[in-house]
């Protein structure tokens, strides 16, 4: 069920992404009188999942779901039609119009995404607010993995700053790390300041989900309040509401230290040293090979943290969401950098369908789904931007050549980069989906 609504929610994000998108470059064709022959949801190659007709323009969905089109008239396009370049040209056609009615036309499912996302961001903000966790309460410090230790990293270590900047918001501290290349983090241990160097294998670590920087947790109490899928710990009898207050008589202050015990004794029993109705009990259980007692404790962040949350009158969000707007542009072309950089290897961990659709929650949440798409609608927005042929940058690139020189490219060349920019992104295309087959592949084998 999990995976059935994340697929849910990503089908439904990239519907609406699409039809925004599209829906810029119909506009645009329609204010500049401009025929627009077909209106599609999802790409119909041989045949449609449903279609009608509305005065000169076919609407329909496709059965292809890799994104969307509008057939212009006069436009070398995906669909190739190359038939209808070779008739003189008709003033209802895209090749007619003016070079900055056609940027406009062919700018304008980008600038309907920047603009749909803005309004995400404003609604968002105005709808919940902005929640966070401060680094200031972090009260326990950080808990991190093997990758952090070599870089000088412990848990309970309480991050400071980074390069001597104070960051507020403490999930944004790696992300600020990778994205703004900075080279030191300053952190307290023991009532000492002590600075630790950002090197390039940690880098390219975090890039593939490692060196992990999180909020360190107390271990109790540990009241029982579900099962995982396999649970060891159910079949060896444990229930819903036992109190775990150890492993093999070791008690634990911190759950990463009951984490470290699992993980040193997979695949070998331990005893359970649990209270049940008052009563101390004792139950032998074999964890799994990963080291997972399969049980679920009784936890939210909100108990032990103080968390900040800011909210907005409809006024302020607007500013704040076009703010967040704009950041997040940022943000994501500074990842541009780390994806072609031999230094970071980020190209390795670049992913697919899989990939984005595992960034939604696995219960339907509207926050949550709202925000991904507004990300996922900037995302679109700069990725069709690039001057590539095949994407709106790559005839956006070809009008301003034409501009520049006043020389138009010729039908021939246009179709054939049309050819080559379609090659192109479905390499990209297997490229990413085949990182997200061998990321798969390796959790079984």
């Amino acid at each position: 069920m999990t995976v059935l609504i994340k697929i849910l929610q990503f089908i439904t994000s990239l519907s609406i992404l699409v039809l925004i998108h599209e829906l810029g470059h119909f506009m645009f064709a329609k204010i500049f009188k401009t025929r627009v022959e077909k209106f599609y949801l999802f790409f119909d190659p041989w045949f449609s999942l449903f279609k009608f007709r509305r005065g000169e323009t076919e609407y329909g969905i496709g059965w292809l779901p890799l994104g969307g089109y509008v057939k212009i008239s006069g436009m070398v396009d995906e669909s190739m039609d190359m038939e209808q370049m070779k008739q003189p040209p008709q003033t209802w056609e895209f090749r007619s119009k003016k070079s900055w009615q056609r940027l406009l036309i062919m700018t304008g499912g980008v600038l309907f995404n920047f603009i749909f996302a803005m309004l995400i961001y404003v609604m968002v903000l105005y709808s919940w607010g902005e929640t966070y966790l401060p680094t200031n309460n972090v009260k326990y410090g950080i808990v991190t993995d093997s990758t952090g230790f070599k870089l000088g990293l412990r848990n309970g270590d309480k991050i400071l700053s980074v390069d001597n900047l104070y960051i507020e918001n403490f999930s944004q501290i790696i992300s600020d790390i990778l994205l703004n290349e900075r080279k030191t983090i300053q952190v307290e241990r023991e009532g000492q300041i002590v600075n630790i160097e950002v090197t390039r294998e940690y880098i390219q670590r975090v890039l593939k989900g490692e060196g992990m920087i999180e909020p360190r947790t107390p271990f109790g109490p540990f009241i029982v309040a579900s099962y995982a899928k396999e649970s060891p710990a159910k079949i060896a009898g444990i229930m819903v509401n036992d109190e775990l207050i150890g492993l093999d008589n070791n008690k634990f202050e911190w759950y990463d230290e009951f984490q470290a015990y699992l993980a040193a004794h997979k695949s070998r029993p331990v005893t359970m040293n649990m209270i049940r109705d008052g009563q101390p009990v004792n139950i032998i259980v074999t964890p799994t090979v990963a080291g997972f007692l399969g049980i679920v404790r009784t936890w939210s962040v909100e108990k032990v943290f103080e968390l900040k949350t800011i909210n907005y009158g409809f006024l302020e969000s607007v500013p704040a969401g076009i703010k967040r707007g704009f950041s997040t542009i940022g943000d994501y072309l500074k990842q541009f950098k780390l994806i072609f950089s031999k230094d970071t290897k980020a190209y390795e961990s670049l992913g697919g369908f899989i990939t984005i659709g595992s960034i939604f929650p696995g219960v339907w949440d509207w926050h949550s789904f709202w925000t991904l798409t507004a990300f996922l609608s900037i995302i679109l927005a700069v990725m069709n931007i690039l001057p590539i042929p095949a994407l709106d940058g790559g005839h956006v690139m070809f009008l301003l050549f034409e501009v520049v020189s006043g020389r138009k490219p010729s039908d021939k060349f246009l179709e054939y980069a049309q050819i080559a920019g379609m090659a192109l992104l479905f390499a990209l295309l297997i490229y990413a989906n085949g990182n997200d087959v061998v990321k798969l592949l390796r959790k079984f084998f």
